[in-house]
Order: C-alpha cells, then sequence, then structure tokens
C-alpha cells in the first residue's frame, strides 16, 4: 500500500520508510513559528526547560502580528518580550512593524517555508503552507516551546480526505468560495484532525492566492493540515524566493484514503457563510436582504495582492454605501507596496475605505474594527464564531474579496455584479 504526500512527508521527517494513520512518531522540524499571543508563553515554558538556546536561530520565526501596531500596555509588553527574546537567541527571522505582515501571509511571501518541509506554529492557522506543498499544523505553546529547544515535536499520523474537484469555476468564485462549500458539505468537524488533500482540474487552475486560501481554511473543518500537490503554479511561486533545496512529494496511485468527496466546482457560486459557524455557507444568491456595518477585506485568509485587485475591480469608481465601514489590510508590507504601485490603494481611498498597515487586528476582535453590539460584518476572515470580532451579541458573515467589495457599496450582502 502507498503513502499520501501528508504521510510522505511525516515519515521522512521521523527518519522512518514508512508511517501509517494512528501511528505516533517523533519528527524533525523545518520550521517553528510563534506570535505575539502565543509566543510569550511558549517563551516562558522554553526557559523552564533549562536550554539556552534554540536549536537553530534561522528556523525558529517569531512574527508579532495579531495586537501589532500595539493597541494598548498589554499588547505592548507582549511584542516586547518577543522582541528581546529575538535579540538575545539571535533570531534570524523577526519581522517588527514596518517590516512585518500577517505570519501566514509573510512567511511564504519571504521564501521560508517550501515544498516537502514539516512546519509547526502556535498558531491554529499555520495549515496555511500545506499550498506550497508542506505540511504544516498548529500547536500549543508549550508543544513550541519544546520544538524551539530540541528541534523535534511529536505527531499522530493523520488519516486523509481525498477531495477532487471538478470543472471550471464560475466568474467571481475563488479558493475562499471552495472551502466554504466543502466545510458547508462536511461540517466544522467534519475533518476533525486528518489532513484534507485537494486536487482536481479546478484546483490545477487555481491561483496560489486562493491555494493559501483554502489551505488556511482547513482548520476549519478540524483537520489537521491542508496539503496541495506540487506542479508548475507551486514551483513558478517560490522561484526566486526560496533559497534552499527542497524535496516534492506526491500521493501514490495506490495512497489509502479514509474518504474520497467528488465536488462539482462548476456548480459553486460565490459563497456566504452565515452566523456563527463556517459551515453554514450558502451562495449569496440565495441570501435575503441583510444591512451591515461593516466590512473587513483582509487577514491570513484573503489579505494577498489577488484578493486586493479583485476588490479593486468592484471598487473602482464606486463609493462605499454611507452607513458602511470598508476596512481594507493588506496582508504584508510588500504587498501594501504593489498594491500602492498599482493604484489600488488610491481606488480603495477614493471608495472611502479606510487602509491599514499589516495586523490581524479585526479578524480576533483584536483592534482596527472592533464590532459593537447588534453591529453586523461582512469580513473576507476565517471565523464568525460567537464574539469573534467584538460584541458577542454581533455577527459575522464570511466571503471572499469580490462579495466584500461589492457588499460596501450596497449597504449589504450583495453578489459581485449588483455593484459594477
Amino acid at each position: 500500500m502507498g503513502m499520501t504526500i501528508t504521510e510522505k512527508i511525516l515519515a521522512t521527517h521521523a527518519g522512518l520508510e514508512k508511517v501509517e494513520p494512528g501511528q505516533l512518531i517523533n519528527a524533525r522540524v523545518d520550521l517553528a513559528l510563534g506570535n505575539d499571543i502565543t509566543a510569550p508563553l511558549a517563551i516562558e515554558e522554553f526557559r523552564k526547560l533549562g536550554v539556552k538556546k534554540v536549536f537553530d536561530p534561522e528556523r525558529v520565526v517569531l512574527v508579532p502580528d495579531h495586537f501589532t501596531p500595539a493597541k494598548d500596555i498589554k499588547s505592548a509588553e507582549q511584542a516586547k518580550v518577543l522582541r528581546e527574546f529575538a535579540r538575545e537567541q539571535g533570531l534570524t527571522n523577526y519581522f517588527e512593524v514596518g517590516r512585518m505582515g500577517i505570519e501566514h501571509c509573510l512567511l511564504p511571501e519571504q521564501g521560508l517555508v517550501g515544498p516537502g518541509d514539516l512546519v509547526i506554529g502556535a498558531d491554529s492557522h499555520t495549515c496555511t503552507y500545506g499550498a506550497l506543498g508542506a505540511f504544516a499544523t498548529g500547536v500549543g505553546s508549550t508543544d513550541l516551546a519544546a520544538t524551539m529547544a530540541t528541534g523535534e515535536c511529536w505527531f499522530k499520523v493523520p488519516e486523509t480526505i481525498l477531495f477532487r474537484y471538478h470543472g471550471r469555476l464560475q466568474p467571481w468564485v475563488s479558493g475562499k468560495d471552495l472551502i466554504l462549500y466543502t466545510i458547508s458539505l462536511i461540517g466544522v468537524d467534519g475533518a476533525r484532525y486528518m489532513a484534507m488533500e485537494f486536487t482536481g482540474e479546478a484546483i490545477a487552475d487555481l491561483s496560489m492566492a486562493g491555494r493559501f486560501t483554502m489551505a488556511n481554511m482547513a482548520i476549519e473543518a478540524g483537520g489537521k493540515n491542508g496539503i496541495f500537490p506540487v506542479d508548475e503554479k507551486t514551483l513558478a511561486y517560490i522561484q526566486g524566493r526560496l533559497q534552499r533545496d527542497y524535496r516534492v512529494y506526491q500521493s501514490d496511485a495506490d495512497a489509502s484514503y479514509v474518504r474520497v468527496i467528488d465536488i462539482d466546482a462548476g456548480k459553486i457560486a460565490p459563497q456566504v457563510a452565515l452566523p456563527h459557524l463556517p459551515e453554514n455557507a450558502r451562495s449569496v444568491y440565495e441570501i435575503d436582504e441583510i444591512k451591515i456595518d461593516q466590512v473587513v477585506i483582509g487577514s491570513c485568509t484573503n489579505g494577498r495582492l489577488e484578493d486586493l485587485q479583485v476588490a479593486a475591480r468592484i471598487l473602482k469608481g464606486q463609493r462605499v454605501h454611507p452607513e458602511v465601514r470598508l476596512i481594507v489590510i493588506p496582508g504584508t508590507q510588500q504587498i501594501y507596496r504593489e498594491a500602492l504601485a498599482a493604484g489600488l490603494i488610491d481606488i480603495f481611498i477614493a471608495a472611502g475605505a479606510a487602509v491599514s498597515t499589516p495586523t490581524c487586528g479585526p479578524c480576533l476582535g483584536g483592534h482596527m474594527g472592533i464590532l459593537a453590539k447588534g453591529e453586523r460584518a461582512l469580513s473576507t476572515t476565517n471565523r464568525n464564531f460567537v464574539g469573534r470580532m467584538g460584541h458577542p451579541e454581533s455577527e459575522v458573515y464570511l466571503a471572499g474579496p469580490a462579495v466584500a467589495a461589492a457588499s460596501a457599496v450596497k449597504g449589504r450582502i450583495a453578489a459581485p455584479e449588483e455593484a459594477i
């Protein structure tokens, strides 16, 4: 019996010829990531271990992005812990305000992750890097501490669900719509502690931005990781970024899957996930008039240049509805500069949007767009749990950048063509 991509990566990093689902392994880690919420606790636990130095200062990455630029004294102190630890340890990859980005946009952009890597991060959306054919998953702060010390982490080999997407995507449909539709099919626990492997002709046609979005939200179906086969688009993306060797893995023809799900991607319309779970997704055309107070375009899910380009296509020459606040957050400083050079920032500001420096900010109810009681937001972020973006009696609706931009113009949840 053959192995899946996920199983092959885990086997190699564990020094084994073969692994099977359910097997417990210790594996070498290529990269360990922490942010300003999770890393301070990891650093505290690291010091308790009595270890003086991290296993490799080039492979421990710290990115203060959740509450930065610091919104208050507590968040400033959190960021300071990272800053001082990075200096003490001589970390190569510490990214401060003005040189940083939202971690899961930043690391691929900077060429820190490549095909065949094993990456852990003390953030649940670390699974984003599966778009590059890497095994990437979120861990707790104590696991991060142990990994920073030893360069290894323990894993239970997950079972794999194979998703095959057929057909060609309709206009305005993106990776965000594919993954929201998929989560609506299987539920928020439908892939609990499983690898989600994405294939099919619709995936082959999907951009890297779309793949990052899909891998990012694997955790919203309970997935241990999301992963894509490496193809020419992947290799083109890493060319000039990744300055080291990498290894491409492909699933064997006789690999074993716990489930195979075929999806006609050509029938998927732009999706909107209603409160309070990502699985509550449906076609935007099935939604009755729902007024909104705020729109957020950005995050580790949809803060890439392509996402901003899609939004700008709709917003160009338009005005944001007078009763709506539109907040646009480029995923990294580089994306911000590219958007500025392309004239996108001017389009957003002319339309009446506020453009922010890169930050997770409103996605987790941190800052830069907290919701008051009774308010509704349409957001390109990844979660819409109760109180996710502010008051527990506020509501969050999830969608891709096309629906988000159209909704900002119309003042209600709207299909893209309604605003053009």
